[in-house]
């Protein structure tokens, strides 16, 4: 599975992923960073693109069964 994966170290938390975001699957943690829930995501990949830090990118991830 695909998800999105945010590296807050580069993270500004701009919150143009969050608005990007189609299912709504990211929020901005106390405007620190952004916060990607991963049972709300999707993996498609819009948040990528959106991010002008290119601090969140898709990985492929191990399925928990969750």
């Amino acid at each position: 599975m695909k998800r999105a994966v945010n590296d807050t170290g580069r993270c500004v938390a701009c919150g143009v992923c969050a608005l990007q975001c189609p299912r709504g699957a990211i929020n901005i943690y106390r405007g620190c960073f952004a916060d990607v829930n991963t049972s709300m995501c999707v993996g498609c990949g819009i948040c990528e693109k959106a991010c002008p830090t290119g601090s969140i990118t898709v990985r492929e991830t191990e399925d928990t069964g969750i």
